[in-house]
């Protein structure tokens, strides 16, 4: 294969089910099943060159957020912490950047969505933690997660700068706007998305945040079910769409999978070229969204 031009970036999203469907063991080995479960696909990844690697929510676990047990906190680790050290050879081998989902415990007894980003060299780069967290019958994520408090920082990585939104923070276009603003050139968006009230806007504003800011957004989510809970049936469709709205590639809904996409970023510009969304907004006028 030849080298590609430096204006394509070939990128990856891994959407899988989780193993392990049983309370009865421990949080431990859950974990380490969907682990191990994520490796085979990673390295599919490095040989088939893909550049920025994408994980889904909570990659490395079921989401238990339709529990209420506190046995889940033991899932949590620092960030950087032992996932992301266990992961920074293998992207340092392949040169592949990795969006990595993981359950934070940080300082002060908080713990956090959080997404780590390793560069292509293996460096920890930092993290994005999630802001928006919802609270809802089978979704009792403020029961766990602590509302981010870090920004919407982005990561110039050695191939683009990337951007992180975190499921439920798709809802929210200041956030998408922030990153935009912030230079992000792709947004990835790790998701644990069931079928029913939200699989019908899953292909529309996530498309809408990439027109609106002119950039790409890689959107993630789970396949299968996962018990005891029976919340419903993640449904994949995991995707890449453009500055213009357009589909670049979808995974199946049902399916363990790797999409690759290879991304232009040179439609960025030509996107914004286009529609001056930038330029023409009016920030002064605004400021009832705050009070």
């Amino acid at each position: 294969m030849t080298d590609q031009p430096s204006q394509i970036v070939r990128c990856g999203l891994i959407q899988l089910s989780n193993p392990i469907n049983d309370e009865s063991k421990p949080v431990a080995d859950i974990a380490e099943a969907m682990f191990q479960k994520h490796l085979p696909f990673i390295e599919e990844a490095g040989r088939k060159r893909v550049q920025i690697l994408g994980l889904q929510e909570i990659f490395s676990g079921p989401y238990f957020c339709p529990s209420q047990d506190k046995r889940w906190y033991a899932a949590a680790e620092p960030v950087p912490g032992p996932t992301i050290e266990r992961l920074q050879p293998i992207a340092r081998k392949h040169q592949m950047v990795m969006v990595v989902p993981v359950y934070e415990r940080a300082m002060r007894g908080l713990y956090y969505n959080t997404a780590a980003v390793i560069d292509a060299d293996g460096t920890y780069l930092g993290k994005y933690r999630k802001q928006h967290i919802p609270q809802v019958a089978g979704f009792w994520e403020k029961f766990f997660f602590t509302p981010g408090d870090g920004g919407y920082p982005v990561f110039k990585t050695k191939y683009a700068t990337i951007g992180v939104y975190i499921c439920y923070d798709r809802h929210f276009p200041e956030g998408w706007r922030a990153l935009g603003l912030n230079g992000a050139e792709i947004v990835f968006n790790p998701s644990a998305t069931v079928a029913g009230l939200s699989q019908y806007i899953w292909k529309v504003e996530q498309p809408a945040a990439a027109v609106a800011n002119g950039y790409f957004v890689a959107a993630s989510n789970r396949v299968g079910t996962e018990g005891p809970w029976g919340i419903g049936k993640f449904y994949g469709t995991s995707y890449f769409v453009n500055p213009r709205g357009e589909m670049e590639a979808v995974a199946s809904e049902d399916k363990d999978e790797l999409l690759i996409a290879d991304l232009d970023l040179s439609k960025i510009d030509e996107a914004r070229n286009t529609w001056q969304f930038f330029r023409d907004r009016r920030p002064e006028a605004y400021g009832d969204l705050v009070r």
